[in-house]
C-alpha cells in the first residue's frame, strides 16, 4: 500500500523508536490525555494521548504531552479514543440525507455507497462528483461505480463499459461493485466479469460484489466465480455482505472461508439473521427482465407458483418474510396472505409481483453468522440506510460491540475496532484513514464501551445508537 509522505515517515519513525513529539510552541484544536487508545492494527491497548490540529492527528502516543496547550482539553480516563470506524457497505442519498446521522451515531465516520451494481451519477461521472463534493456531509461519503448501471447505460457494450469505469476512476471512485444476483447484473458471463474489472485492476482497486447466489448450495461457486473474476483480471475481489442462506450448521462456511483465506480474498458482514433487499430475489430469473413478466405469468403460472412455494419455503417459510413498503409494510408474507384469502404464492405473483416490495428475510443461522464474522479475512458494514427499514443501518456497529465483544466475548475490543477501522481501510485501499496514526486524518471516537447500545429493532428500526457522543470527522466535532 503506498502512503502519503508525511504518513509514511511518521510510520518510519514509529517502527525506529517511537513517534516523536509534535512542536510544543503551537495551539492544537484537540488534545485528549489519559485515553486507552485502541489505534485500529489489531494490538494491545496502551493509556496515551492524542492531539489534533487541523484536520490531521498532530501526535497519539504514550506521551502526556504537559505543556502542550489547545483549544478543547478533554481527560479521558476511563474512556477509549478509536479511529472513526468504517463502512465498506452502505446505501443512502447523501442529496436527501447529507447528515448520515444514523451512520455516525454508531460510529462510523465514512461510507461506501454505489454498491450492489447500483451507482448514480453514470451519464456524467466527473459532475456528480462536483456536486457530492459540494455538499456538507457530516461524515465522508466514498463511492464505487456500480456494473449494473453501466451496463444498462452501454448496453452490454464491453468497450463502453470500461471506457465508462475509466471515467468514474478518474472522478473519484475507490471501486467497482458487481449485484450479480440482481438484472441486469445476472446476465454478465465470465469474459465480461474479467473485462470490467481490468481498469480497476489497473487503478489498483478492488471489486466488491453482491455474488450471484448466497444459497447455501451455491454460495461457494458464486465466490469463486468472484474469485475467478479476480484472477483473470488482476483486480483485488471482496464478497460483500457474505451469508450462507439455508445454512444451519457453522462448519458449512468452511469450504467459503477456506477460499478466502487461500486465494486472499476478503468479505464483510452484517451482524443480523436477516437480510433486506427487493422481493424479486424470491423469483426465478426466467420470470424477470429482459423476459416480460405479464407473458410469463400467462404462460408458466403454474410452474411460477410452484416455484415460489418451494423457494419460499426453503427461505424460511412466509413467515420469515418481513415486508419494509407499503401497503404491507411490518406485516409477514404469511400474514398478508391471511388477510387476503389466498396461498402465499398467489399473492406474490397477483397483489406483489417481483419489482412490487421489499422485505426482510430472516434466512440465516446466529451460529453461521459468528463463524463468519469471526474468520480474520471478514470486516463489518452494514449495508443498511437512513431510511431502509432494516435496524443494520442504525445498529451494526453499535451491535458488534455489545453483543459479540461484551456479552458474548466472542471478540476483544481491539480486534473488534480492527474489523471496523483499519482491516478495513486496508481493504479499500484507504491509505489515510483506519488508523490512529500521525499525519491521519483525524477521524477519532472517544467513548465507553460499556455505555455502547444499538437499540433499533425490525418494529422500530429508525433509533439510532447510544454510547458515541464524542465524534470527530476531519479534525471537525460532529453535533
Amino acid at each position: 500500500m503506498r502512503y502519503p509522505l508525511h504518513v509514511a515517515m511518521a510510520l518510519l519513525l514509529a517502527a525506529c523508536g517511537g513517534t516523536p513529539l509534535p512542536d510544543a510552541g503551537e495551539r492544537y484544536a484537540l488534545l485528549i490525555r489519559n485515553a486507552t487508545v485502541i489505534d485500529g492494527s489489531g494490538k494491545r491497548p496502551y493509556t496515551g494521548s492524542i492531539l489534533i490540529g487541523g484536520d490531521t492527528i498532530a501526535y497519539v502516543g504514550r506521551d502526556a504531552l504537559t505543556g502542550f496547550e489547545a483549544d478543547t482539553v478533554i481527560d479521558a480516563r476511563g474512556r477509549v479514543v478509536a479511529p472513526g470506524f468504517i463502512d465498506p457497505h452502505a446505501h443512502g442519498d447523501p442529496f436527501r440525507t447529507p447528515g448520515f446521522d444514523n451512520f455516525r451515531r454508531m460510529g462510523v465516520t465514512t461510507i461506501v455507497l454505489g454498491m450492489d451494481g447500483s451507482s448514480p451519477g453514470a451519464e456524467d461521472p466527473v459532475a456528480y462528483s462536483r456536486r457530492l463534493d459540494s455538499l456538507d456531509t457530516g461524515i465522508s461519503v466514498l463511492r464505487m461505480v456500480g456494473h449494473g448501471t453501466i451496463r444498462a447505460l452501454c448496453e452490454a457494450d464491453t468497450l463502453c463499459m470500461q471506457a465508462s469505469i475509466r471515467r468514474h476512476i478518474g472522478a473519484g471512485v475507490i471501486g467497482l461493485s458487481t449485484g450479480i444476483e440482481y438484472h441486469p447484473g445476472y446476465l454478465a458471463d465470465a469474459d465480461e466479469l474479467a473485462a470490467i474489472a481490468r481498469p480497476v485492476a489497473e487503478a489498483g482497486l478492488p471489486v466488491a460484489s453482491h455474488v450471484r447466489s448466497e444459497d447455501t448450495d451455491r454460495i461457494l461457486e458464486s465466490v469463486m466465480e468472484l474469485i475467478e473474476q479476480g484472477r483473470r483480471s488482476g483486480a483485488r475481489v471482496h464478497v460483500s455482505h457474505l451469508k450462507l442462506v439455508f445454512g444451519e450448521d457453522p462448519a458449512q462456511t468452511r469450504p467459503v472461508l477456506d477460499a478466502l483465506t487461500s486465494t486472499g480474498a476478503t468479505a464483510d458482514v452484517y451482524p443480523y439473521i436477516a437480510s433486506y433487499t427487493g422481493i424479486g430475489i424470491v423469483f426465478p430469473e426466467w420470470a424477470l427482465p429482459p423476459n416480460e413478466y405479464a407473458a410469463v405469468l400467462k404462460s408458466r403460472r403454474g410452474e411460477l407458483a410452484a416455484y415460489l412455494r418451494d423457494r419460499v419455503n426453503r427461505r424460511k417459510g412466509p413467515a420469515a418474510t418481513l415486508f419494509g413498503t407499503a401497503p404491507y409494510a411490518g406485516r409477514t408474507l404469511a400474514q398478508v396472505a391471511d388477510s387476503l384469502g389466498k396461498p402465499f404464492e398467489e399473492v406474490l405473483m397477483e397483489d406483489i409481483g417481483p419489482f412490487g416490495a421489499s422485505a426482510a428475510y430472516f434466512v440465516m443461522d446466529q451460529a453461521v453468522m459468528e463463524r463468519i464474522l469471526l474468520h480474520p479475512s471478514v470486516v463489518v458494514s452494514s449495508d443498511g440506510s437512513p431510511t431502509m427499514l432494516h435496524p443494520r443501518g442504525y445498529g451494526s456497529f453499535a451491535r458488534i460491540i455489545r453483543e459479540h465483544v461484551l456479552e458474548k466475548r466472542q471478540l476483544s475490543l481491539e480486534a473488534a475496532i480492527r474489523k471496523m477501522s483499519g482491516q478495513t481501510a486496508d481493504i479499500l485501499g484507504l491509505s489515510d484513514r483506519g488508523y490512529l496514526r500521525t499525519g491521519m486524518r483525524a477521524d477519532v471516537l472517544l467513548f465507553d464501551p460499556a455505555e455502547v447500545r444499538d437499540r433499533a429493532t425490525f418494529t422500530a428500526p429508525f433509533r439510532t445508537a447510544v454510547g458515541f457522543d464524542d465524534v470527530w470527522v476531519s479534525g471537525r466535532r460532529s453535533p
